[in-house]
């Protein structure tokens, strides 16, 4: 009898293997990659290019909003952040707190997702006056607007707390309006990374066409 094979075994390998030859003549190529397969997590018209090519096609198209995430308990969600906003197309993404983040779950997204660090939120709302970009927090908390009612900015920052506390009262100074996710449940909060996802959707709806 031949041995059990685990479900990670049955699938199905992710990405294609060697290209077949010949090769095509592109200079986004890369020559590794086409040689033995490309098994990484990019969409399909991806496949086969190099990482410096992704970006440069990527920043022909990203989106005027940015995200800014507080980082001084070295939140895990962070990854999980920069992952979609890698997928929504985010401009940037702003660590804001320690410089070190937890990489795991962006699943090396951050290669392809520009990502600027701050010392501090004072740092963070320099560069955001600078760039002409409102600061938007998102977090349920007495007086905040509904997300769901839509208004937000075109061109802005949506700043996001940790898991647990949310927003810093710094953070709470620093964001010119603050919207709440409607929740119907017995929870007090969401995880943090999945408010982020919901906020990125929600410009994404009222400002990006698929």
């Amino acid at each position: 009898m031949a041995d059990p094979v685990s479900p990670a075994e049955a699938e199905e390998p992710v990405g294609v293997g060697p290209h077949p030859l010949p090769w095509p003549d592109e200079a986004r190529l890369d020559p590794v990659l086409l040689a033995e397969g490309d098994r990484r997590n990019v969409v399909d018209r991806f496949r086969y290019w190099r990482v410096d090519a992704i970006v440069e096609e990527l920043d022909r198209h990203r989106h005027p909003f940015h995200v800014a995430v507080e980082n001084w308990r070295h939140d895990p969600n962070i990854g999980s952040v920069v992952r979609t906003a890698n997928a929504f197309l985010a401009a940037e993404v702003h660590i804001v707190g320690r410089r070190r983040w937890n990489r795991r779950g962006a699943m090396v997204t951050d290669r392809y997702q520009h990502v600027r660090h701050h010392a501090d939120l004072d740092a963070l709302g320099a560069w955001a006056t600078g760039a002409g970009l409102p600061v938007v927090g998102v977090d349920n908390l007495p007086g905040a607007r509904p997300l769901e009612d839509g208004g937000l900015p075109a061109e802005c920052v949506l700043l996001f707390g940790q898991e647990g506390p949310g927003l810093s009262p710094a953070a709470r100074d620093l964001a010119g309006d603050v919207r709440s996710i409607a929740q119907f449940g017995s929870t007090r909060s969401i995880n943090a990374a999945v408010a982020a996802g919901i906020a990125m959707h929600a410009w994404v709806r009222e400002h990006a066409r698929p």
